[in-house]
């Protein structure tokens, strides 16, 4: 007879309409408006690549060509030559980001902190093309991002 009335009156139905009334009015919603609204990134998060530079403007790069040698997907080309100083510097320096997968070799081989990977995910493009970034582009973001990049890196710091 219980049964009989629970499928009479549908209570499941009901209970069902009635956890639908309570998260729609009295629970906090979880969810962000994304493109409004930007959720928190973690201080590791490796997003865009990024070449940082000193304070004093000159580029960090010493073309060691460490990155080069560890990253797994070959995704990065560097060319070098001396300076009047004796110093060496790069002359070439390319990711093409269709290789690369994000791993953060390149960030922990680099001795100086000069290539790292940026808290930028919201990069996207239209051609392959310009998905093949050159060290113009890679300072560039440098430059934009370098307040987050070094906040980020204070911040891991004792991790490392």
């Amino acid at each position: 007879m219980d049964n009989l009335a629970r499928s009479f009156f549908l209570a499941e139905i009901v209970k069902g309409f009635l956890l639908t009334l309570k998260y729609m009015f009295f629970v906090p919603r979880v969810t962000i408006n994304y493109p409004y609204e930007k959720g928190s990134i973690s201080p590791r998060f490796r997003g865009e690549h990024a070449l940082r530079r000193y304070p004093n403007g000159e580029e960090r790069c010493i073309a060691c060509k460490l990155c080069e040698a560890i990253c797994p997907a070959l995704a990065i080309t560097i060319e070098s030559e001396p300076r009047y100083d004796g110093s060496r510097r790069t002359t070439r320096y390319d990711i093409d980001m269709t290789k690369c997968i994000y791993c953060g070799l390149c960030q922990e081989a680099c001795p100086v902190d000069a290539i790292v990977e940026g808290p930028n995910f919201e990069f996207s493009t239209e051609t392959r093309e310009e998905l093949f970034y050159n060290k113009e582009k890679l300072l560039e973001n440098g430059d934009m991002w370098e307040a987050q990049i070094a906040s980020n890196i204070l911040s891991d710091a004792p991790y490392r």
